[in-house]
């Protein structure tokens, strides 16, 4: 068994070593200009203490501090590793499809280049999304919860762990409809199984929104919302290429 499964393990090791090979050199680059894309990163944070502060005394005071011996350098790692994770999404992808690629048809193989596009165009909308619309509403009402008797001193580890969370998550998430055309080119579902699937669907995203978005319903809401839309488009894209069949 082991003999059969071997030209499989050294291929997955082959795509891992390109995928790091390309993180490293992200990695590196990323490093030397950690500055300003930590300055994006904190860019929301910022924007929400300074409107925070705006309307209380105490948030009017918030700073953004670090509780380690050579806290910086390890922030600059954090980003480095982060920014070369997301400029890597089109490799990973590429690879993914490589590794899998010997197990297809002919007529399947021809779809790399939307699964690795659109697989890129719609992690990057995620995270976009998240930047832009998730976030300016979660950090506002976290940070203006109870600023009225704190004075808000954010942690920057605390935050680039709660920021990276919420990017990642909401650029998998929309990776959804990449995944269906994955399963319904493999024929493992159909449009008619994912209508049957959609109840169960719809409770599965609220739990997954609760868990990576803050703790306040609008932000889940945010999250939500835009995976039931795209598990709708899922069941469009299923029934495209492998629609139901009555028997």
């Amino acid at each position: 068994m082991f003999d059969s499964l071997r030209p499989h393990l050294i291929e997955l090791r082959k795509r891992f070593a390109i995928i790091l090979a390309t993180m490293l050199v992200f990695f590196v680059v990323a490093f030397l200009f950690y500055s300003p894309i930590l300055d994006w990163i904190t860019q929301p944070l910022n924007n929400a203490l300074a409107s925070v502060g705006g309307i209380s005394q105490n948030a009017s005071d918030g700073k953004v501090t670090t509780h380690q011996v050579g806290g910086a350098f390890f922030v600059a790692l954090k980003v480095a590793f982060f920014s070369a994770f997301l400029f890597s999404v089109p490799v990973i992808l590429w690879q993914m499809w490589k590794f899998v690629a010997p197990g297809l048809y002919e007529n399947e193989k021809r779809l790399v280049f939307p699964f690795v596009t659109g697989g890129t165009v719609m992690f990057a909308t995620g995270v976009l999304f998240a930047y832009y619309v998730v976030t300016p509403f979660g950090f506002e009402f976290l940070i203006a919860f109870g600023s009225e008797n704190f004075t808000p001193y954010i942690n920057i580890e605390d935050y680039l762990g709660f920021f990276m969370k919420i990017l990642f998550g909401f650029g998998v998430a929309f990776e959804l409809p990449i995944f269906i055309m994955f399963l319904a080119i493999m024929g493992l579902v159909t449009d008619k199984s994912l209508q049957d699937f959609f109840k169960y669907a719809v409770l599965i995203i609220f739990i997954f929104a609760a868990i990576l978005t803050p703790p306040d319903v609008i932000t889940q809401m945010l999250m939500a919302i835009p995976l039931i839309l795209l598990y709708g488009a899922s069941i469009i894209i299923a029934r495209v290429i492998n629609p139901y069949e009555e028997e």
